[in-house]
Order: C-alpha cells, then structure tokens, then sequence
C-alpha cells in the first residue's frame, strides 16, 4: 500500500518538470502506445473522504483504484469496468469483467455466448470487507440510499433486492425492469411472473411490495418523480399486438394506478395516439406530467411482395429538408412523439408541440406556466447553404394550451431563464445579446456592439462571429451573467440597469475567467456565496484557479495559477474537497485532492511513473511573423537531452490554432488520426505546431503565408535537418498540407488524412454522417471560401490542390476510408489517381469500413505504424517497408501486412 505525502504547493509545482526525463534512455515503441494507461473515469464521495478512479491502456483491462483523502492507496479492482459509491459514502460498487485475454481466447475457440463468463459485482466497504456476486447480468444503485438491485445469470430474470450491509434482502421473480427513485430508495420493477404479472413499487426500508397495477401486457416508459411518491407508466394489455394501443397510467403514494390518458383523447389532434417512444416526465413540484402523442404509425401493406415494390428514392429541389438528411433522420423520425402535458391538479391535457411546432423547452423544471416552442422547418432549405438555420418562436400555457408567437424566422438560439420568466439569446447577425419577458411578451436589447464586445473576437470564417456564452442566472431569474473574452459581466434582464463588470481585470490581465459549476444540480448562481472561476492566460498559456466573490466588481483572488493546465475538477456533494488534474506537456494529468482553498494538496494517482527510463521532450512557445504581416505563435516540442548543435528531422503537426494546447500532456495514443508527438518526440524527432489565421476566400494561401516563415524561423535555429522535414494533417489539416505540397518542395514527406483536393466537387458532396449538403462549408464555415463556384469559380480553383498537382515533388501518404461521413472518399481517390497519373510517389491507405479516421484499435495501431515507416524512411533514411516498396495485392491483402 502506497502512502503518499502532503506536498505544498510549492514543491508540486517544481515536480512538473520530472527529474527521471533527465535521465531516460528508452524511445517510445508503438506498442508503448497501445498499453499506455490513462485515467478515464473519476469521483469523489459525497463526504469527501474517499476518491475512486478507473486507468486503463487503450487495449486490455481497466483497473479500478480506491484511495483515501490522506493519500493511501486502499484497494484495487482488476479487470474492472464500471464503479460507484454509495449515498452514505460508506461502500463503493465495482464491476469485474472476465478480462479481454480470457474473452479473446474463447471467441478465438468458438465458445458459445451463453458459454461465455459473465461480469462480477463487488460490494467493497471502506473500512475493508469485500463481498462478490458472481454471474452479474445488471445492477442499479440507489442515489439516496444504501441498496442495490441487481440480477445474475443470463437465463435467470430473478431480481435481488439488497441494502449494501447486507442486513435485508429481497427477491422477486421474472422481473423484466426495474430503477430507483432519484431522490429516495422507493423502487419500482415489473413483473411476468405467473400469477403475480404487473407492476410493483416498494420501499425497502418498510418491506412489503405494493401492487400498482397488475397485467401481462406490455409496460412501457415507467418512472418515478423525484421522491418515488408518483409513479407513471404506459400500457397495452395486448403484448402481441403487432401495433401497440398504448394508455396512460398513473399511480400516487402506493396506490393502485389508474388509467388518465388513451387513444382518442380529445386533447390530442385526430388519428394521434400516445407514443410508447415518448418519453414520461414530471414536472419538479410533481404537479405536472409530460409524455408524448404522435400521429398513428402507418402499417405497411403486407399483401404485396417487397420484391414487387419499386426501391426509388425522390429527390425534390425544392422540398425543405434535403433527401438525404430526411434519411439519415428516418428511423428517429419514425419514432418521434411531440410533447403533451397531463395537469395532476385538475387532470386537464392539452398537447403542446406539435408538427408545426415540434420543439419545446420547460422552463423552471416544468413547474413554469409557459414552454417555449419552436420550429426551423420553414427555413431548412437555406440552411443547407447558411450554416446556420432561422426559426420561429411561440410560447405555450401548460395551464391552457394557448400558444403565442413571440418571434418569426430568427438566427437566435432562444433559451429559457432556469424560472422561466424570460426567453434569452444571442443575435448573431448584429452580436448583441437579448430577452424576452414572456408573461408580458416585451423584448428588451442587454448590449450592443458599442457597449459590450459579445462576439468571438477572433472569428475569422465568412460568417457572423459566436457569443462567448452566458455563465447563467442568478436566482429567481434576477440577473443574467454573460462572458465577454475575458471577463463576466451581470445583467438586468429588462435592460433596467447598466451592465456591470464583475470580474474588473481580465481584459487588462489577459486572463479569461469561465465559471466552473461544482454543483452539477445547481440551477442559478449564487452570488452571495463565493464562486470558483477557472481562468486562462492569454500570454503565457497557463491556467489557474481563482475565487470570486460576484456580488460586487472585484479582482478574483489567485487560488492556484501557473504554467501548466488545470482541468477535470470534481467537487464533494457535501464537503469543499474536490479533486483535479494538473498537467503540462511533461507531467501526466494525475488526481490531486484538495479542498476549495487550494492551501495544500495530496496527489493521488500515479500515472507519471509510467514516464520512467523513457526519453520525455519538452514545449516551448515560439512567436514569428506571417508573410502578410501578421504576428503569430505555435509550439516547438523538442526531445529530451536537447543538443542545439545537432541537425534534428522536424515533424510540422497543425491544424488550426493551437498554442492554447501549450501544457496540454498530450496522452500517448494510438490516435486515429494525427501523429503521436511523446512517440516522435522520443525517436528524436523536432515538432513545430504552428498557429494559422486565415483571409476569407484564400485559406489554402493563408495556410501558406502563416507557415513558411513558421519553418524559416525554425531552420535559423540551426538544429533542423533542412532536408529531414515533414508534414502532417488530417481533415482540414489533410487540406492544407495537400495544398502545400502544390506550393512549396521544402518538404521531403507528407501524409495527408481525408483531405480534400478538388473544393468544385467537394462542394456538391454530402456529409454522410448527417446527410448535409456541404456546400455550408465553403460559403460560410471552415472552408473558408466565401461564395459558390459559379459565382466565384477561381476561388475554387486556385484553392484546390488537384489543379497544380503537376507541381507536386513530395512523396505523399494519403489515408482515406471508404465510410467516412464527413469528406467524401472521392476525393481521396482523386488526389491518388492524378499523383498515379503523373507518376509520382504516393500511397493511399483505405481502411474498409472505417468511417473519417479509423476507430478499431488494430487499424489505429496499422495506421500509426505505417505512418511512422514512412516518415522515418523519407526523413530518416530508414530502410523502405515492403508495403511501400512491393506494395500489398489485393489477393495477398488477407495474408500480408507488409511491414
């Protein structure tokens, strides 16, 4: 068992820069990268005393680690999967798996899935006794109190009824569902069991079962309020029908349920019937419950033979939604239900949403007395170019189904007020910031450009510039804070009072304070209790902690703020102990306890102590000027033991602007899509990731003119091998090292992922992975082109590689897959067909099935293998690979991989 000492402050900060890089010999391997263990699940108990986290490689078994707030490591788990404690804090619950080595080798023996070992669920107390139920099948813990229901077996639907002490226990049999209450230990399960069919709630702590409703049909959507004294559900008694007439179901404290809503209802429009799709919902105050209607499903002919039917899709030019977006959306639009409300004081229904108007949001956790509705339907067609859609709002009493419209064919995104009382957003068209009273329907303008800088600052698309956000609201809807680039600012939401600057000094300091919400159920910001800001420095690329008290203008006091990144803070349910992660390039991003106060702190976790014997690089920020004038910054990554009188290969990795990323850790991964900078790094490699910004309709050329002087500046350096540089980019990043290599031949390799190459064709291409016509992209968005083709077609040309391809003397590696959704393959396949066509080296690695990058850890692994031979052949002078210099036929694909 581990113990680990309390650091000041002080010395935690000089462990960022660990002392066994300078002594490291080994380089990373590929196969490092794959066992690399990262920490991806975390949490603190409600008392504070006791922190669970979950590490894992990103291929094998996770490991489950309890510690206490003192430092000692208490137990572990392995392998393990999902964990959690107990309301008490007293018990932390654990599932086991089998372990992927003892599963990989049954399915590699054609073992049976019914043959196949199943989960374990632990009960671990924290004072040291350890309980396992083999044979797990699924378990769900009370968030209120200390029980557990779980069943075992995979033939067995038995559900086991437990407080954690193991001091009560039930069983009921052939459940098939089952849950919690949110705020209580009240459960609900459903039954098939012969003779005792139905639905049951029970309480524990009292024993006994209460009948709720009893049947042997079909139950559908059931859930408690938040306290278990309501319980809702939908039936039909009919559970072979193959169309389901579903009624609505309602029982209070106990009782026997009784049936307040069926088809034909004179609430809902003709021919509508409750959705079983429809999610059930009551209001916080129970006062209200919501579920969801839709017209009757239509049933398909079974007369005809679906041979005899012609397969066509119809695309229209002028329908609202595009074909291929409407099926995309199909099977979710099948199920889609639109929003009615069921009043439990007066046991009145009106249907809210509706075809026309099928979005809704609840305000004040649907205790307000209005919604607010909206629809875009009427403007989808425009948005298949704007990159952004207009939408109609109205609002709707809950109390009578009246419906108001409060605003036609807006860009804003209307939210509600956490009380309801007013309708907020952001007019992106003139970047000022709006509310609506809704009870009285008066609209009032909170800034103007003159007043308050909302915009993003930096915005350099063809297209309105973001908000920076909203904080939230501070209670009763009183006041709405707002983020400008740096600072937060209180509102009257009437517009009755000039905005105030809470935060006074970060537009002066170059920090950039973001609220950090602890309290994940807190719906308005207190500003009478102390608040914990998160701030960035725009200078220095650092992060920090700072307390702020927000019911006056004041600087906020530094907590905690230095050079390296703080994130992933999680705050105690009822102490001021949280747990974060501090992280720099060379420090692993472990959990550090502490409390609000941030005076000392306990690090936990280890992770870091996976770094030993490995040469680790370091990062720096450096600063040049661009070829059109402008200053810029990116991060040089060098390897450990630097000599600066040595000649270097340098790997240039971007993609957009990343200097913020400066003390990002930058976890070792197999990644799917970019190079792994620890792994090149520790090969030896020099990694120069610049920052570009971009002139509207020249992105390709702005790239260029952000990036050359970038290497120029990096040469004079005098350690960069001049003849030992490559370049690599995925997407958008693919883009732009395609369109480089047509401008320069400083480069001696390229890899170039899902790029696009020829931006007329990729114009009228569609995004798969949603069914959007992409022509939004180079009107307004990423692309960056700023009109169409044929208005201006030489943008288009002078932006895409393919035309000036003859140019190319780069050795390029393309990787594009077959499924992706987000660029069309194509253009992967044009881009090799004429590097093929003019006879140049190229190489174009498909992973079949994949979609934008690879997703199975074997192809990532491939990928990043292959990719690593190539860039060391070209800048290394390594031997080529027999993939690059035989290739791989088609017909010895299944056999060789060619390494």
């Amino acid at each position: 068992m581990r113990h680990l000492k309390y650091l000041a402050f002080v010395a935690c900060l000089g462990s960022l820069s660990p002392a066994f890089a300078q002594n490291a010999s080994k380089s990373l391997t590929i196969d490092d990268l794959v066992t690399w263990q990262r920490i991806t699940d975390r949490e603190i108990s409600d008392n504070g005393k006791w922190v669970a986290c979950k590490m894992e490689p990103w291929e094998g078994d996770a490991t489950v680690y309890l510690y206490a707030a003192q430092g000692q490591e208490t137990a572990t788990f392995s392998p393990a999967d999902k964990f959690a404690f107990s309301a008490s804090s007293g018990y932390l619950v654990v599932t086991q798996t089998p372990g992927k080595s003892t599963v990989d080798s049954l399915k590699v023996l054609k073992t049976k899935e019914d043959k196949m070992p199943m989960n374990t669920l632990v009960i671990y107390s924290v004072a040291g006794k350890k309980e396992t139920i083999d044979s797990l099948k699924t378990f769900k813990l009370a968030d209120e109190a200390d029980w557990i229901a779980y069943q075992r077996g995979r033939k067995d639907s038995t559900l086991y009824v437990r407080s954690l002490d193991g001091s009560k226990t039930f069983q009921f049999p052939t459940v098939t569902d089952f849950q919690f209450a949110k705020k209580s230990g009240m459960l609900y399960y459903t039954s098939a069991a012969e003779g005792e069919a139905g639905i049951f709630t029970l309480n524990p702590e009292k024993g006994s079962p209460a009948l709720i409703k009893e049947g042997k049909g079909v139950f559908k959507q059931t859930t408690f309020d938040e306290k278990g004294e309501r319980l809702a559900f939908l039936y039909c008694a009919d559970k072979d029908s193959s169309y389901k007439a579903l009624s609505l179901w309602l029982s209070e404290h106990n009782a026997p349920a009784k049936e307040i809503a069926t088809r034909g209802n004179k609430a809902f429009p003709a021919e509508w019937v409750i959705n079983e799709n429809g999610m059930l919902q009551f209001s916080k105050s129970a006062s209200r419950l919501f579920f969801g209607t839709s017209p009757e499903p239509r049933q398909k002919d079974t007369t005809q033979l679906a041979e005899n039917r012609p397969n066509v899709q119809v695309w229209s030019w002028d329908e609202p939604v595009q074909y291929t977006v409407q099926n995309y959306n199909k099977e979710k639009d099948l199920r889609k239900s639109y929003q009615a409300v069921y009043n439990l004081g007066n046991g009145s229904i009106f249907q809210l949403a509706n075809e026309e108007l099928p979005n809704i949001q609840l305000g004040n956790e649907g205790d307000a007395p209005l919604a607010l509705l909206s629809t875009s339907r009427p403007y989808s067609l425009s948005s298949m170019w704007e990159a952004r859609t207009r939408s109609d709002y109205y609002t709707v009493s809950l109390d009578n189904g009246e419906r108001k419209q409060i605003a036609q064919a807006d860009y804003g995104r209307f939210r509600l007020s956490p009380q309801g009382k007013y309708a907020y957003w952001y007019g992106e068209t003139d970047s000022c910031w709006y509310t609506i009273a809704l009870a009285e329907g008066k609209q009032y303008r909170l800034t103007t450009p003159e007043s308050f800088p909302a915009w993003d600052e930096e915005n350099d698309v063809p297209d309105y510039p973001y908000a920076h956000g909203a904080a939230g609201w501070t209670a009763n809807d009183q006041n709405l804070l707002i983020y400008d680039r740096y600072d937060i600012w209180k509102f009257d939401p009437t517009a009755a009072t000039p905005p105030i600057n809470l935060t006074v000094n970060g537009r002066k300091e170059k920090l950039s304070y973001r609220l950090e919400q602890l309290d994940k159920e807190a719906r308005f910001i207190d500003l009478g209790k102390p608040q914990l800001l998160k701030g960035f420095n725009e200078a220095t690329k650092g992060y920090g902690f700072y307390n702020a008290r927000l019911s006056a203008p004041a600087a906020p006091k530094t907590l905690l703020a230095g050079n390296y990144m703080l994130r992933s803070i999680n705050k105690a349910k009822n102490t001021d102990d949280v747990i974060y992660t501090m992280e720099t390039f060379q420090q692993y991003p472990d959990i550090h306890y502490s409390t609000l106060a941030f005076k000392k702190s306990v690090q936990l976790t280890h992770g870091d102590k996976q770094q030993e014997g490995f040469i680790w690089g370091t990062a720096e920020l450096v600063s040049w000027i661009s070829l059109d004038g402008r200053p810029l910054e990116g991060v040089v990554y060098k390897p450990a033991n630097f000599d600066p009188n040595k000649k270097y290969p340098m790997m240039v990795n971007f993609y957009e602007r990343n200097s913020e990323t400066l003390y990002n850790y930058r976890m070792p991964e197999p990644h799917r899509s970019t190079i792994d900078y620890h792994l090149y790094n520790s090969n030896e490699y020099v990694i120069f990731n610049p920052d570009i910004r971009y002139v509207d309709g020249y992105p390709g050329e702005s790239c260029y003119n952000c990036l050359m002087p970038g290497i120029t500046m990096m040469i004079a350096k005098g350690y960069i091998d001049e003849k030992g540089i490559g370049a690599q980019g995925h997407s958008w990043g693919g883009y732009q090292v395609a369109y480089l290599a047509t401008r320069t031949n400083l480069f001696s390799a390229i890899e170039s992922g899902a790029p696009v190459v020829n931006m007329f064709s990729a114009y009228g291409g569609i995004r798969w992975g949603s069914g959007m016509a992409r022509s939004f992209q180079y009107e307004h968005t990423q692309s960056r082109l700023g009109a169409t083709p044929w208005s201006s077609p030489l943008r288009y040309l002078e932006n895409s590689p393919l035309f000036t391809m003859d140019k190319v003397q780069t050795p390029i590696l393309i990787m594009h897959n077959d499924a992706d959704g987000h660029v069309p393959w194509y253009q992967g396949i044009e881009y090799f067909v004429a590097m093929k066509r003019l006879g140049k080296p190229c190489w174009l690695l498909n992973y079949t099935g994949e979609p934008h990058w690879p997703m199975h850890m074997a192809n990532r692994i491939d990928f990043q293998r292959r990719m690593f031979q190539f860039f060391n052949h070209y800048l290394k002078n390594d031997k080529m690979p027999k993939w690059m210099s035989e290739g791989v036929p088609a017909v010895e694909q299944p056999f060789e991989l060619g390494y």
